[in-house]
């Protein structure tokens, strides 16, 4: 994820920054996100004591009743085409997929579109066009052809992540919500970039458009939504000012309504016309990360940073059902063609399909836990640490295996002896290119002593420093063990057994 990139200029600027930072360590738990994603202590501790099972049960569990799986990293955001029986999805492995969803029991990888320069948070389709846009760490919107599979424009503007998109009805306007405070809007015809929405005081997080397209409501971490023009971007006034952030808007099917979540746990529905509310969805005691709305058969979706996932009916707002992953966050949420079915987006390589109606008895949780970036180790030896350290800090970019393709970070496998960006299939920026280093126990060790913006200027990377030597030592010691210790060998890697029984 990251964090936002804002500055404090006032106190009313530190309270809200108060409440993000407040936000991240109720989601992920105390520490760097990207060390570790752990939900809370209680979850971390599990995850010191329980083991996840073999490869073949997660592969076991990955697989069941119509998951999405492909994805070589968390996966941030999902999203449905009903009419086509299509879906996107976006994860950290830098990958948007785009899914046959025509036999819901057992989803078609169609296309893996991997030309992007950070995690994919936010995903949507175009309507009455084979075109769907992707955007997310990178700050920039890309348009991609579902036909071919090729990028046919890429928007830049923004100066900070993007993390949620927005389209208009008939498919004229795309709306970016951005950490970098604004929202931006991109005319999909004829392929320029739009107005400039300003005004908020925090990072905007969700944007949505009106029906009829001539309006665009924003949303931020300093708790208003706002209402703005899209031919011109004039600001036009606040709908609704909560006192906590708000992280995800929907407009409602009928056109006339809004429905939020936010940093407290609160899911409201608020009147575009008269800003008040009109209804509350319940309390979550983690932040609201996760919205679907689905006309038929009319209904609402939350998820929240804990797992939690609640469905409720339009017409009164009532609860009629949901789901309890102690594992969470709840990252993206789609309802499946009908309506019947949500496909979940958290923490997990691959996306859960979770049947509402008719619901499942004694539904089990199908996440595997620990995982593999959350394990940890309380021991002497260097290697088991070591284990650890690859484990949370870089199993999710990186993988062990000989043709591990599918993650954010090229394979390390046979990393010792090798030159920096010479690993066959992997999109490595002409910087890393031109870096006269070899892989060795020594660079390795200054990769991680100087941090990566210093060691390997225009690399991806976005871990920070390891200023304790013996961690250093402990990660080198564990590399060694394995199939990345020297280039050529053919042993089996130890990532997928050896990491999960810690």
């Amino acid at each position: 994820m990251g964090w936002p990139m804002v500055r404090a200029q006032s106190l009313e600027d530190l309270r809200r920054l108060a409440c993000v930072f407040v936000a991240c360590l109720l989601t992920f738990g105390v520490g760097s996100p990207h060390a570790s994603f752990a939900a809370d202590p209680a979850a971390a501790d599990t995850a010191r004591r329980s083991p996840a099972g073999t490869a073949a049960e997660l592969d076991s569990r990955s697989t069941n009743r119509g998951n999405l799986v492909g994805h070589g990293g968390p996966v941030k955001v999902v999203a449905t085409d009903n009419a086509r029986q299509l879906a996107l999805s976006g994860s950290f492995d830098y990958a948007m997929m785009v899914w046959d969803l025509s036999d819901a029991d057992d989803p078609k990888e169609l296309l893996r579109l991997d030309e992007h320069d950070g995690a994919v948070n936010a995903t949507a389709f175009v309507p009455e066009t084979r075109l769907a846009l992707a955007a997310g760490d990178d700050a920039i919107l890309t348009i991609w052809n579902l036909d071919n599979g090729k990028r046919e424009h890429r928007f830049e503007g923004h100066t900070a992540k993007v993390v949620d998109i927005a389209v208009s009805n008939d498919g004229t306007w795309a709306v970016t919500a951005s950490w970098d405070r604004s929202a931006r809007l991109w005319n999909l015809k004829e392929r320029t970039a739009g107005p400039v929405l300003a005004g908020h005081q925090g990072p905007v997080n969700a944007v949505t458009f009106s029906a009829d397209g001539n309006h665009v409501f924003s949303a931020s971490y300093d708790g208003q939504i706002r209402m703005f023009e899209t031919k011109t971007g004039q600001f036009v006034r606040p709908i609704y000012k909560h006192g906590w952030g708000i992280n995800v808007l929907k407009r409602l099917p009928d056109g006339d309504q809004l429905v939020f979540g936010a940093l407290n746990g609160t899911a409201a529905v608020v009147e575009i016309a008269s800003g008040e509310k009109v209804a509350e969805l319940g309390d979550s005691e983690r932040p609201i990360l996760a919205l679907a709305v689905t006309r038929q058969p009319g209904l609402i979706a939350t998820g929240s940073g804990d797992g939690s996932v609640k469905v409720f009916r339009l017409g009164d707002f009532q609860p009629i059902e949901e789901y309890q992953n102690p594992y969470g966050p709840a990252w993206g949420l789609a309802f499946a063609p009908g309506g019947a079915a949500l496909y979940l987006a958290g923490l997990d390589d691959f996306v859960t399909r979770w049947i509402v109606t008719p619901r499942e008895p004694f539904e089990h949780i199908e996440s595997p836990y620990p995982r593999r970036f959350q394990i940890t180790a309380d021991s002497d030896d260097p290697v088991a640490r070591g284990q650890a350290h690859f484990a949370r800090k870089c199993s999710v970019c990186h993988t062990l295996k000989q043709d591990g393709k599918n993650r954010a970070g090229p394979s390390l496998f046979g990393l010792f002896g090798r030159r920096i960006a010479t690993l066959p299939g992997y999109p490595y920026s002409d910087s890393l290119k031109n870096l006269d280093i070899v892989w060795s126990e020594e660079t390795v060790a200054k990769l991680f002593e100087l941090g990566p913006e210093n060691f390997t200027p225009g690399s991806k990377m976005p871990l920070q420093k390891m200023t304790d030597k013996s961690e250093r030592d402990a990660l080198i010691a564990y590399l060694k063990t394995t199939s990345a210790a020297g280039n050529g060998n053919t042993a089996p890697a130890a990532e997928d057994n050896k990491e999960t029984k810690q």
